[in-house]
Order: structure tokens, then sequence, then C-alpha cells
């Protein structure tokens, strides 16, 4: 595992450089192809993907792994390891061009069977299976958020000497917090509860929330983590099945919240116990504060969706 992790270390080191560097050497700008998602694939895309590939193809402890820039899983039938990395390479990249904080999320699964040859189930695991998850943020610092099981802690990436530094130390969420994140130019395709929480946040609190919204599920998902509150992006009527992805996106920032003390949602299930039936399968996701997402749920038992 420690080589493992040492191996992503290495490859968000060097997207980091690439990030800070891309208006000095035309990194912005698209590549000119559309992903497994169909989403326009922008030049640092494609970077991130290769170096995460490239380096946890070499640690040779992972022997399959799922990107949300590749259709199908990578298969290593030749490495003897017995884990699994799922992994966006870049999330946020429709930010880059406008030097926005961006990142990468992952999630280490455990092989199902060591003894066999890789396939796709050893990738379709669900959250409650993880056995490390983590983000890095390249923002006005580059940041490393990482739990293996245990304590939530956050690392900065010292440029002087090329390592990463632990600045935060078993992180633990608020509560509850009067900070709501969600894009509400999606308004009109909001469910019933989506549409009644945000109202009721906005003009019936004794106090209204505070709406904070980046655009990059990083960063906001960060800001969620360190201040408290609730970041929502649900499923709703143009996206009935969701927009972000069940294993590479909300498992990694689930399991991050659940071990920070707050918790991950669709609205009516807990994300970590969804059993993925596919690689790109999507999601609703909340995320936040433990008393937050509560009423979010409460919210949707009382406007089910139909």
């Amino acid at each position: 595992m420690t080589i493992l992790l040492h191996s992503i270390e290495i490859a968000s080191k060097y997207v980091s450089s690439k990030v800070r560097a891309a208006g000095i050497f035309n990194l912005y700008g698209l590549q000119g192809e559309t992903n497994v998602q169909g989403e326009e694939v922008k030049k640092l895309d494609v970077i991130a993907n290769v170096a995460f590939i490239e380096s946890l193809k070499r640690c040779q402890k992972v022997c399959a792994m799922a990107s949300e820039e590749n259709e199908e899983p990578i298969l290593l039938s030749t490495c003897s390891g017995k884990y699994v990395a799922v992994f966006d390479p870049l999330d946020g990249s429709s930010n880059i061009d406008v030097n926005i904080s961006i990142g990468t999320i992952f999630g280490i699964y455990r092989r199902k069977d060591s003894s066999a040859k890789p396939s796709v189930e050893d990738i379709l695991q669900p959250g409650t299976s993880l056995i490390a998850a983590g983000y890095v943020m390249y923002g006005s610092a580059t940041l490393l958020v990482l739990s293996t099981g245990g304590p939530v802690n956050c690392f900065t990436l010292d440029p002087s000497t090329g390592e990463f530094i632990i600045t935060h130390s078993d992180i633990r969420m608020k509560d509850q917090h009067s900070i709501y994140s969600i894009n509400e130019g999606n308004s009109r395709y909001s469910h019933e509860a989506i549409a009644k929480y945000v109202q009721a946040v906005k003009f019936e609190k004794e106090k209204p929330y505070s709406l904070r919204y980046v655009g990059s599920m990083v960063a906001d998902v960060h800001r969620t983590l360190i201040y408290g509150g609730v970041f929502l992006y649900p499923a709703d009527k143009s996206a009935k099945s969701g927009k972000l992805r069940l294993l590479y996106e909300a498992n990694p920032m689930a399991f991050l919240m659940e071990k920070a003390g707050g918790m991950g949602s669709t609205g009516t299930q807990r994300i970590l116990e969804i059993v993925p039936t596919s690689v790109h399968q999507r999601t609703g996701v909340i995320l936040g504060s433990k008393l937050n997402v509560l009423e979010v749920e409460e919210y949707f038992k009382k406007y089910p969706v139909a």
C-alpha cells in the first residue's frame, strides 16, 4: 500500500507542475476529442490520465484500474499485485482555462480474488469495500487529502522540497453549518425535494444559508470538508441517474466524508452501499455535515421522487 500511495504522490506532483505551467506551455484548451462521458477532452485531461495510469502500472501493485477518461477498464494480466485503483485524473477540467482549482479523485480496493486473472468484477465493488481514498487539489497550494480507513489527513506540497507535508491532522467535520453548495442554474430540472430544500435554506431559516459554489467537485467538497455544510449534485429530471460517477467520484468523496464524521447520500440511500453494475455508472450526490445531509434526506421522504 505504501508503494501504491507513493505512485499516486509521484503522479500528482507531475500533474501539479503541468497545471501550474499550463499557460506558459500552451496546455490550455481542447485536445480535439470527446471521452466516454461525451465530454470534450482538455489537453491537461490527457496528460493527467497518462500520468496516473503509467505511475500506477510501474508500482506493480495495481492489477486493475478504471479511469473517467477510458471507456474500458485497464486490466494488467501479468501483474501479481492485489489492489484496484479507480480515479478521475482531472476533475473540474472545464475550469482549467480560467485558473480555478481542479483536482484528482481516487479510490483503492483490494482485489476480490488475487489468485485469478484481473477482471471487471474486481473493480465493480461498493464503496463499503474501499480501503483508501483521497483527492489532490491543484489550487493556490497543492493539497493531498487522504484516508486509509482511519483519520482523514491533509498534506500540502512544499514546492521548495517537492515533498508533501502534513498540515491538517484528523480532520473532523462540524455536525452542521449554514453553507449549501449547488448549481442553481439547474433549478428548472430539480425534483421537488431539492427545490423545497433550497427554498427553505434561503427563505425559511432564521438566518439564511450562504451559497458557495465553485463548479469543481474537488474544490467544493474540500470547502465542505473543512468548513462544514452540504454539497449537492443530485439526480434531477434531466439527469435521472445523476451526473457524477459512482466509482471514482462519489464513492471516494463519501468515504472521506464519513471518516471525517460527515455523510454521503443520494437523498434516499447511503452512497457507499450502492453496488455498481458498470464502470461509469452515475449517481446523485449529497455530501456534508451529518445534520445537513439528514435534513436533505427528510425532504426526500416528504417529497418522494415519482
